[in-house]
């Protein structure tokens, strides 16, 4: 039986191991923390003892992978999925999304078409700027992969205050940047395949369990399938011998394996190799150039009922969306404000962050208005996600050393044992969940050259016919 070892626990590394165990491997996965998930996961409050997740994170029906990785793993009926979703500029006013009858890409013609928040104007605006993105088809985006989505939204002739209301809505909470940052071919895709391509894609998917929950299925897989999954074991480098990957040093000692996958982001990966690897393989020479995009989850516990939908998209505020977390049996409820893209919130103390996020609150939820929180846990996630600006995908890394070029042109270099996982490299998704379960499944069928593929969502008919006929992404 082949050895695998893997540094990281997150989802990448997750899915490459459940992956190669299936397929027979003998893996080791190893952890820094004492709990699998990475980015996407929980902690206890020390103040509350609370169960916290980081942050809010969601599926779409688009995500193919991950849902067949949450499919594998057997925890699929604990993600709650919602097909309405719930809009408001505050004062009470609710508009509501959810497909029609109409075949996509026309199914949200008609709940939009009702929408309170924008004008007729402003409508007519935003099915001109939709039309141009199907026409463009998933082809065409890749002519935008070096310019922002605000240049594209200009070329479509986007008024300014509609750009804020909508488009910076979406999109910010999408990919977690601003449509003057963000790659236009991120943006696009977001649009194509998330909302346009067929009725199902846009489906959102909430886990109704804490996020650490969905992993401790994936840890006993692991170890049913004969793989060791050991917390706790802090990698420190990546020996290497001058052709291979020989194995690494931890803070309990060397541990040898003939293949080696890192999944773990970008910056660790970069204190992990020498100058001799990073020569080697040239997958590893642009490390410095990413960067990354914050988070801030609020998490808010009123003693009574506030909220009774399940999450709220809202518009021309600091907080972009809010989700209802349930109510415990003294009747206290637990709300969720996420910021994306939330560089400015960094460095402001907990009372601040608070007193903000309550005026939002107060300004979209008319019942808790008079009433404070009795809890307030303000997440800082600094380096949530990579930043997917203009530009970044001739650099992002595929998953397994080659030849002269990956899929997107960059030389994939040259240790032949050493393979890649992790969001941010060269799936063709931003940076997702989605994503990073790509980049195990990929990594895994990279070292075995077996088919680890899972069916994209078909576009529908008349989606396919007026330009939205074939995916783009890498894996």
């Amino acid at each position: 039986m082949s050895r695998v070892l893997i540094i990281g626990g997150g989802l990448a590394g997750l899915a490459a191991a459940v992956r190669l165990t299936e397929l027979d491997y003998d893996v080791t996965l190893l952890e820094t923390r004492k709990k699998l998930g990475g980015r996407a996961t929980s902690f206890v409050d020390p103040r509350s003892g609370e169960v916290l997740d980081n942050c809010q994170h969601v599926l779409m029906g688009c995500c193919t992978y991950l849902i067949d990785f949450y499919d594998r793993i057997g925890v699929l009926d604990t993600i709650e999925w919602h097909t309405e979703l719930y809009w408001t500029r505050g004062q009470g006013l609710i508009d509501r999304l959810k497909p029609g009858w109409l075949p996509a890409p026309l199914h949200y013609s008609g709940s939009f078409g009702r929408f309170k928040s924008y004008t007729q104007k402003e409508k007519r605006h935003l099915a001109r700027a939709m039309w141009r993105m199907i026409r463009l088809g998933y082809a065409g985006r890749l002519a935008w992969r070096e310019r922002t989505f605000l240049e594209f939204l200009r070329e479509c002739g986007q008024p300014d205050e509609l750009i804020r209301s909508y488009w910076q809505v979406v999109i910010v909470s999408a990919c977690n940047l601003p449509v003057e940052r963000v790659s236009a071919e991120a943006a696009l895709q977001v649009f194509q395949e998330g909302f346009l391509a067929s009725k199902w894609s846009s489906a959102m998917g909430l886990a109704s369990v804490p996020l650490w929950s969905l992993y401790d299925p994936a840890h006993e897989a692991i170890e049913r399938a004969g793989g060791k999954v050991r917390l706790g074991v802090s990698v420190k480098s990546i020996n290497f011998d001058g052709s291979r990957a020989t194995g690494v040093v931890t803070d309990e000692g060397l541990i040898e394996s003939p293949t080696i996958i890192s999944a773990v982001p970008f910056d660790r990966l970069d204190k992990l190799v020498g100058a001799s690897m990073r020569k080697a393989d040239a997958r590893l020479q642009h490390l410095e150039s990413f960067d990354v995009s914050p988070i801030l989850g609020v998490h808010l516990t009123f003693d009574q009922p506030v909220m009774d939908l399940p999450h709220l998209v809202l518009i021309d505020r600091a907080v972009h969306w809010m989700f209802n977390k349930g109510t415990d049996q003294d009747g206290h409820q637990h709300i969720h404000a996420v910021i994306s893209a939330a560089d400015d919130w960094m460095p402001l103390p907990e009372e601040e962050i608070a007193r903000r996020v309550l005026e939002d609150v107060h300004h979209v939820i008319p019942p808790s208005r008079g009433l404070e929180p009795v809890r307030v846990r303000a997440v800082k996630e600094k380096r949530a996600t990579f930043a997917a600006v203009p530009g970044l995908d001739r650099i992002r890394p595929a998953a397994a050393p080659g030849g002269p070029g990956g899929s997107n042109g960059l030389a994939t270099g040259g240790i032949p044992n050493f393979y890649l996982a992790g969001d941010w490299c060269d799936t063709g998704w931003p940076a997702t969940m989605e994503g990073a379960v790509r980049s195990g499944y990929a990594a895994a069928e990279s070292i075995s050259g077996r088919s680890c593929r899972v069916s994209e969502v078909p576009p529908g008919v008349l989606a396919a016919a007026l330009g939205l006929r074939s995916g783009l992404a890498k894996f």
